[in-house]
C-alpha cells in the first residue's frame, strides 16, 4: 500500500472537506444556471466561464485524490463511477460531436444525495421499490393498451386528432390520467357527440389515477420505511457493539484490580 494513502483517505473523509466539496458542487450548479441567462453572460460572461473552469479543475483534482486514496476500491463505488462519467463529459471539447453532452454537467449536483443520509434513504427506497414498480408498470401498460384499443374504436372516427390511432389514443389517455384538462378539454367535447362516453372515461380515471398511481406511491413509501428500519437497526447494532466493547474493557480493569 502506498504510505500516504491512509492519510489522504482520512483527509478526504473529514467533515470540513466534505462540506467544502458540497459547497463547490452547489456553487457550480449556480454557475451553470447563470450560463443559461443571456443578461448574466453579457454582463459577466468571461467571469462565469472562468468560475466554471475553476470548479471543473477542482473536481478533477478531487477525483484524482480519491483515486490515489482508494486505489482499486474507487472503481467499485457506484457514486465514484457516476462522478467520473460526469467529469469526463465536462472535459469533452464543446466543438466535438459529443459537445452537447457537456450540458449533463449539471447532473453532478446529484452527488449531494451521497452526502445527506435522508436523501440517500429516499434513493435507497426508490431502488428497492423498482422490482415492485416494474410489476405495476406492466399492469398499467396492459390497462393503457386495452383502453387505447377501446377508445380508438369508439371515438376515433369522430375525434381523429385525439383517438385516430393507437398511439394518439394512448397519449390522450395519459393526459386524462394526469387530470390535465381532462374534463373540459377532452371528455365533455367527446360527450357532446357520444353522451355515454363517461362510462368509459370515469372508470379509466378511477383505475389509473386513484388506484394504480397510489399503488406506486405505497410501494415507494414501504421501501423507504424498510430502508429507514435497516439503517436504524444497523445504528443500534453498532451502538450495542460499542457498549459491549467498553464493558469488556471495564471488566478487564476490574479483574486486574482484584
Amino acid at each position: 500500500m502506498i504510505p500516504f494513502r491512509p492519510r489522504l483517505a482520512a483527509f478526504l473523509q473529514r467533515p470540513a472537506v466534505t462540506r467544502a466539496i458540497t459547497a463547490v458542487i452547489l456553487f457550480n450548479a449556480v454557475v451553470l444556471g447563470l450560463e443559461t441567462v443571456p443578461g448574466a453572460m453579457r454582463a459577466a460572461g468571461p467571469l462565469i466561464v472562468a468560475l466554471d473552469a475553476a470548479c471543473l479543475a477542482f473536481f478533477v483534482v478531487e477525483l484524482g485524490a480519491k483515486m490515489l486514496a482508494q486505489g482499486g476500491r474507487f472503481w467499485r463505488d457506484g457514486w465514484n463511477l457516476f462522478d467520473t462519467v460526469i467529469v469526463g463529459l465536462a472535459l469533452l471539447p464543446g466543438s466535438s460531436a459529443f459537445g452537447v453532452l457537456r450540458a449533463l454537467r449539471i447532473l453532478r449536483v446529484l452527488r449531494i444525495v451521497s452526502v445527506f443520509p435522508r436523501l440517500r434513504r429516499v434513493v435507497e427506497g426508490l431502488i428497492t421499490a423498482l422490482p415492485g414498480m416494474a410489476s405495476v408498470f406492466v399492469l398499467m401498460a396492459i390497462i393503457f393498451y386495452v383502453g387505447a384499443v377501446i377508445a380508438t374504436k369508439l371515438f376515433g372516427p369522430t375525434f381523429p386528432d385525439w383517438f385516430g390511432s393507437l398511439p394518439l389514443s394512448g397519449y390522450t389517455l395519459f393526459q386524462i390520467m394526469t387530470l390535465e384538462s381532462w374534463s373540459m378539454g377532452i371528455v365533455r367535447p367527446v360527450m357532446e357527440v357520444h353522451p355515454h362516453a363517461w362510462a368509459f372515461f370515469v372508470p379509466f380515471i378511477l383505475v389509473t389515477t386513484f388506484a394504480v398511481v397510489n399503488l406506486l406511491v405505497g410501494l415507494i413509501v414501504n421501501s423507504m420505511q424498510d430502508a429507514h428500519a435497516e439503517e436504524s437497526n444497523a445504528a443500534t447494532d453498532a451502538y450495542r457493539d460499542e457498549v459491549l466493547a467498553k464493558l469488556a474493557v471495564i471488566e478487564q480493569r476490574i479483574e486486574k484490580i482484584k
